[in-house]
C-alpha cells in the first residue's frame, strides 16, 4: 500500500515545518492529489489518519483537494480538460499536447491548533 508510505512522508514533511516554525500543533493538513499521481484519496485520507496516531500531529485531519487531469495542445494552443484518460485535444482532435495539471501531490497549507 503506497498511499502509507505516502502519509508517512506527509507526516514527516509536517514534522519539520513545525519544527522549522516552531508550532506546537497541527489540526489540519491540506493537500492536492492529481488524477494521474497515482494514489487514491480515500486510501491517503485513510492512511494518514491512522499514521498519525501517538505522533504530533495526533488528530489532525488531512483535507485532500482533488485535481482534474487538464493538458494544453500543441496544435491549436488550447486548454482542455482530460476526460475519461482520453488524451485528445477536443477542439482539433491532436493527440500532441502536454499536461498543465493532474499529476500534484502538494502540501498547500497547515492549520495550527
Amino acid at each position: 500500500m503506497h498511499e502509507l508510505r505516502v502519509a508517512t512522508e506527509i507526516i514527516e514533511i509536517v514534522q519539520n515545518e513545525m519544527n522549522r516554525l516552531k508550532l506546537s500543533g497541527i489540526k489540519e493538513v491540506g493537500l492536492r492529489l492529481g488524477a494521474l499521481s497515482g494514489f487514491d484519496a480515500g486510501a491517503l485520507s485513510f492512511s494518514f489518519e491512522a499514521a498519525v496516531v501517538d505522533t504530533p500531529l495526533d488528530g489532525a485531519v488531512l483535507k485532500i483537494e482533488q485535481v482534474p487531469v487538464k493538458g494544453n495542445c500543441r496544435s491549436c494552443l488550447k486548454d482542455f480538460e482530460v476526460n475519461e484518460f482520453v488524451f485528445i485535444c477536443p477542439f482539433c482532435g491532436s493527440t500532441d499536447m502536454y499536461l498543465v495539471q493532474g499529476e500534484e501531490l502538494d502540501i498547500t497549507y497547515l492549520v495550527e491548533k
